[in-house]
């Protein structure tokens, strides 16, 4: 039996996956590391935690192995999107990682619009200049802390930065260069406009590859500290949303999941660039060859729920905490919630507005929250769906990963909010499962991504709307969708206060 690793490093943890030519996760671990946030809106991490705990995790899988390591053909990455890592000349990193849940670059994306033109903007990198992106966060660096962006000679992405230290070798791939905002995505070239109208040098730009590339083998040194065979192909790997479509079996027109992890995703298949959604949800490269997917984002979706369970049930698991959210009635008696616990992106791209809890009174109880917390969660996603459907898509099925997929309540509740089949896979692994797909493509084992994915991918349960309760949520989301614009000024009033 021969089998491949799929690396996915996440926002709290990285996971590996060892997967066999059957798409059996025969094992897997998971390193965990800290975020830092010394300010509000700021987020970043230490790089080379990201290759302590990979190494390790190496390590660990292959021992715990048992077989031939020769039978390991392949590895391949998925990544948290956005992040910068800036090096030096000696391809050193020069600060901590600025983080995709960043917020800080507030000014920045406004500099951009100024510079290059919204209109002019959206036109090549089919995306808004959000905060979360990553060539905000490099105009940060060069006005804030110029003395480090002067010895900056490139950037990498996080899971970029990870595989450059596992083999020497520096790329990118076009899924993770869409979210740069400096990629011209129907090009599929680094934009030179861009980087002129910035007063940047394309040399900070890094080598450009497909997901599915072999891209160099193991250094000696991680070969001698993991166990791994030195003759291990190691392919380039994609952004965690692209290669969450990869795993899910998002490789055909109109194929949608809905993925909570610690940001919530609605993703869809495209395919081409050609389509117009003037910016409202994000268009980028797939991992997958010669495909687009359209994409909405939730920025604090598993997030919010954590939060909930840190401060209000901070001793027990989330099964626990969940336990009663089904004795619940829809609308959790009244009680709304929005997940804007850092700002939201999808659908108002707003760095400053922060999550309520509206319709509280001395009769909720803690169930009533954590079902209310869910159902924000959701609605915040369905507003990608609204947009998706409002440009002619026709979204009838939906696959469920993450977080979301772990409880039948909250399956149930996003078939009748999304009124969609939701489908849950038996394998839940998402992003860790695309890489593994992506290795297994790229070492010769199927001559199609959508042939490994009809061998790899199973469905395991399906959940159909609850006619009654679709159109209970139909009320109560257009309700939820005034919460924002009524808490705007507020929100602001509140961050200057707080500042």
């Amino acid at each position: 039996m021969k089998y491949v690793i799929g690396v996915d490093l996440g926002t709290s943890a990285v996971k590996l996956l060892l997967v066999n030519q059957m798409g059996e996760v025969t094992y897997e671990v998971s390193k965990d590391y800290p975020l830092i946030q010394e300010k509000t809106g700021y987020s970043e991490q230490n790089p080379e935690e990201w290759v302590s705990q990979t190494v390790a995790g190496l390590s660990e899988l292959i021992n715990d192995f048992g077989g031939d390591v020769h039978d390991i053909e392949g590895m391949s990455f998925s990544g948290q999107m956005h992040g910068l890592v800036l090096l030096n000349k000696d391809n050193e990193i020069l600060r901590n990682a600025i983080l995709w849940n960043d917020t800080r670059t507030t000014k920045q994306c406004r500099d951009i619009y100024d510079k290059v033109g919204r209109e002019r903007f959206i036109d090549i990198t089919k995306n808004m200049a959000l905060e979360g992106f990553t060539l905000p966060k490099i105009l940060w660096v060069r006005e804030n802390e110029p003395e480090i962006f002067e010895q900056a000679t490139l950037f990498l992405l996080p899971k970029d930065y990870l595989r450059y230290r596992l083999t020497g070798q520096l790329h990118m791939d076009y899924s993770d260069a869409a979210g740069t905002s400096l990629l011209d995505v129907s090009a599929k070239e680094w934009s030179k406009e861009i980087c002129e109208l910035l007063d940047l040098d394309m040399s900070i730009c890094p080598p450009l590859v497909n997901s599915y590339d072999d891209v160099g083998a193991l250094l000696p040194e991680i070969v001698q500290q993991t166990g791994l065979n030195a003759s291990t192909k190691v392919f380039a790997g994609g952004a965690d949303n692209a290669c969450g479509a990869v795993g899910s079996g998002i490789l055909s027109e109109g194929k949608t999941f809905a993925s909570i992890g610690t940001s919530g995703v609605v993703l869809s298949y495209e395919e081409n660039g050609d389509k117009d959604y003037e910016g409202k949800v994000h268009y980028f490269n797939h991992s997958a060859p010669d495909a687009y997917y359209t994409m909405g984002v939730t920025l604090s979706a598993g997030h919010s729920l954590s939060w909930f369970k840190n401060v209000f049930a901070e001793k027990e698991d989330f099964d626990t905490l969940l336990s009663e959210v089904g004795n619940v009635p829809v609308g959790s008696h009244g009680l709304l919630f929005t997940p804007y616990l850092v700002g939201e992106r999808t659908p108002h791209a707003d760095s400053t507005i922060r999550g309520s809890f509206i319709g509280m009174d001395s009769s909720h109880r803690r169930r009533d929250f954590a079902r209310a917390v869910l159902e924000g969660i959701t609605f915040s996603l369905n507003e990608s769906i609204e947009i998706f459907r409002g440009n002619g898509k026709q979204i009838d099925e939906i696959y469920s990963i993450g977080g979301g997929a772990k409880n039948k309540e909250w399956l149930q509740m996003q078939a009748d909010i999304f009124n969609a089949k939701i489908i849950k896979l038996t394998s839940e692994q998402g992003p860790g499962m695309g890489a593994a797909m992506l290795a297994a493509y790229g070492c010769g084992w199927f001559t199609t991504l959508q042939a490994c994915a009809d061998e790899f991918l199973q469905d395991a349960e399906t959940y159909e709307p609850i006619k009654e309760n679709v159109e209970k949520y139909k009320t109560l989301f257009s309700v939820y969708k005034k919460v924002y614009h009524q808490t705007i000024e507020i929100n602001q009033e509140l961050m200057d206060f707080r500042s």
